[in-house]
């Protein structure tokens, strides 16, 4: 389907579809390029690489919404590399913005071994480091990988120039702005040259997003993968009444049915903690990820439970937003999370790909009511009914927050 509206071209695509259309190969990827996808196991493109990747590839500005684990990196990794000469004297000819240190990292391991295929030299920089350190190198990539408050931090140094930049990507640009950095974004799009190709990757290209996009791009072309659901639908979903004090007998039960990885998400740093430490009591190898570690901390932890050192990983939402992990195959939500939008991106860790995976939610009786609306807002309200709990009527909630509808749920208060 298609359709014109202010000057950006919208197409849709059923994925269910998408495999059958065409290869890298059909979608005019260099050999060199293949040879390595293929070597990591990739042979044939997801919808959202379809749809992205030629009109990307031939410089057009580009809008794609599609849920967390769809393949999207490489669908602005791929139009970098075959666009980008190793011959370019201003460096970094390319920018990747993300919101978060762990996304950071992924989407450079995802990239590098495609760009070194086209001799292409790759940077990453971000906070939780010594900038004197992470400044090293950056004049000498071809393509710079960076988080908002670190890249601001080093052009305000002087340590980078980017009035080279003639591809600019921001991914996950709704978290980008859920997390507060529209000012930083702001500041550095004043840095990049106006002859650009810009493109935007988002689970949503409506609101504030939308705005900007407008504002950033030239009559982008707009792709969105069509999706009946308003969460992650190869994934199971359960919603587990359990009392305060059942909780955590109930996790380790789940934690050790499980043969994948398992991500439990909580709402605080402290809590993040305590879970950890309660974990390990009941002699379940546990790592943690919050706020307050330091980069390498953070690393090591992340590492350990990437080669299944441990099972368990225990984080906080913003610790964990980018983790890309196959083998994630158990999101636990230890802690309902605060929002509509949370629940999607939490989820979003498992039956990545078109891989299967389970989401586990625990609702203590107070919770009930918060948690059954916002299930039932997520088309969800027949999954959270198996356990014999029921949908609460709806409650309109009217919030000043320009991050949208909330769930309904509140922080508890400090005692």
């Amino acid at each position: 389907m298609s359709l014109v509206r202010r000057g950006v071209r919208s197409l849709c695509m059923d994925p269910s579809s998408a495999s059958s259309i065409t290869s890298f190969r059909d979608l005019g990827v260099s050999d060199a390029v293949i040879d390595t996808l293929a070597k990591r196991g990739i042979h044939e493109p997801f919808p959202i690489q379809v749809m992205v990747i030629q009109d990307a590839t031939s410089g057009r500005d580009t809008l794609a919404k599609s849920q967390t684990g769809s393949g999207k990196t490489l669908g602005f990794a791929i139009p970098i590399v075959e666009q980008l000469s190793p011959d370019d004297t201003k460096h970094p000819a390319a920018l990747i913005l993300v919101p978060t240190r762990e996304l950071a990292q992924q989407v450079k391991d995802d990239l590098v071994d495609i760009a070194r295929a086209k001799h292409l030299k790759t940077k990453v920089v971000y906070g939780g480091t010594r900038v004197t350190e992470q400044s090293k190198g950056v004049g000498d990539a071809h393509i710079l990988i960076a988080t908002p408050g670190r890249l601001q931090d080093l052009a305000d140094r002087k340590l980078v120039k980017l009035d080279g930049v003639k591809i600019f990507v921001l991914d996950e640009a709704d978290r980008m702005l859920d997390m507060g950095f529209q000012p930083q974004v702001d500041r550095i799009v004043r840095l990049l040259p106006r002859d650009r190709q810009t493109m935007f990757f988002s689970a949503t290209l409506d609101g504030a997003v939308g705005r900007i996009a407008e504002v950033y791009t030239k009559n982008p072309v707009r792709h969105e993968i069509e999706s009946d659901g308003k969460t992650v639908e190869e994934a199971d979903h359960r919603f587990v009444p359990a009392g305060s004090h059942e909780k955590l007998e109930k996790l380790v039960e789940l934690v050790n049915e499980q043969e994948g990885l398992t991500l439990v998400f909580v709402n605080t740093k402290r809590r993040v903690e305590s879970l950890a430490r309660q974990l390990r009591a009941q002699d379940v190898p546990t790592v943690m990820m919050h706020g307050d570690m330091t980069q390498q901390a953070r690393e090591k932890a992340l590492q350990r439970f990437e080669d299944k050192h441990v099972g368990v990983l225990v984080a906080t939402d913003v610790a964990a937003r980018g983790l890309d992990l196959d083998d994630i195959t158990l999101v636990v939500n230890y802690d309902p999370p605060l929002e509509d939008k949370g629940y999607v991106h939490r989820v979003g860790r498992t039956a990545r790909a078109g891989r299967s995976g389970m989401s586990v939610t625990f609702v203590t009786p107070d919770q009930q009511g918060d948690v059954s609306r916002m299930a039932a807002r997520l088309d969800l309200h027949e999954e959270f009914e198996q356990e014999g709990m029921k949908v609460a009527p709806a409650r309109l909630v009217f919030s000043g927050s320009s991050r949208g509808r909330r769930s309904g749920l509140r922080r508890p208060k400090r005692r």
